[in-house]
């Protein structure tokens, strides 16, 4: 099956720049955005079930701010919006799907950028969502998690590493943290397919003509237990249309 990720900064940008003919093209079973800012009649639109998905999400409690989506075409056993405490339901940031091969996460990590105080609101979520997933290591069923992480993991993954090294997104407490994470017994579906290619980012700031001189961070993922029941097909980052700072990623995968 086809399954893609795109943090959008905004549904109805993204909609206005050709998300549309894009999902029509890559024809996913199953799409999830992340930061859809946007109210519920903008998310559940005629348009996206007129290609035949069912809609979830998980909206903020703040309007306009963060919030999660997932598209799907496959009906899921069950729907868990806002999994999780806190802010994976306040801030939008959760929406989990169960279907009959495999589990899938939605989320929207969140950034530091903004200050101390958000740093530590950043590293109380990657230490709840730790916990949460370990349980799912244990099932017979493969989770799979995409979303914006906000944490570009290795070297490979960042055009400039010394420049970075002590911005949020890249400080070495992250990087362990990904690393540990990766180490329970996930695979980084991208970096999978692709274990030595350098200069493939999915987020570029829009200035300094970074996206134009490629000078961006791989910080949305697909990670995906590791089971002898997930064959990892094909990865890529779309980039093109341009449909927001962020480019989809896309994954092919197959569960038994």
């Amino acid at each position: 099956m086809k399954i893609i990720t795109l943090n959008c900064n905004g549904i109805r940008s993204s909609l206005s720049k050709g998300l549309l003919e894009f999902i029509r093209h890559e024809n996913p079973d199953i799409i999830c955005f992340q930061e859809t800012k946007a109210p519920e009649k903008e998310i559940t639109r005629d348009d996206f079930k007129a290609l035949g998905y069912e809609i979830y999400f998980c909206l903020a409690e703040k309007p306009g701010y963060s919030g999660t989506a997932a598209l799907t075409k496959l009906k899921p056993k069950s729907v868990s919006i806002g999994y999780g405490d806190g802010i994976f339901s306040s801030e939008g940031r959760s929406v989990f799907l169960e279907f009959p091969s495999f589990y899938l996460w939605n989320l929207y990590f969140p950034s530091g950028t903004s200050g101390e105080e958000r740093q530590k609101v950043k590293y109380k979520f990657l230490d709840a969502f730790t916990e949460l997933t370990k349980p799912f290591l244990k099932k017979k069923k493969p989770l799979l998690i995409c979303g914006d992480v906000n944490i570009a993991h290795t070297e490979m993954d960042i055009h400039n590493p010394k420049g970075n090294e002590k911005n949020s997104g890249f400080l070495p407490e992250e990087r362990k943290w990904l690393s540990d994470f990766l180490a329970l017994g996930f695979f980084d579906c991208f970096r999978t397919v692709h274990p030595e290619i350098r200069d493939e980012y999915s987020w570029w700031t829009y200035r300094f003509q970074a996206r134009k001189n490629n000078k961006g961070w791989r910080i949305d993922y697909f990670f995906v237990t590791k089971s002898k029941s997930v064959e990892i097909q094909t990865a890529k980052i779309a980039k093109e249309p341009v449909l927001s700072d962020h480019a989809p990623v896309v994954l092919e995968i197959q569960f038994s």
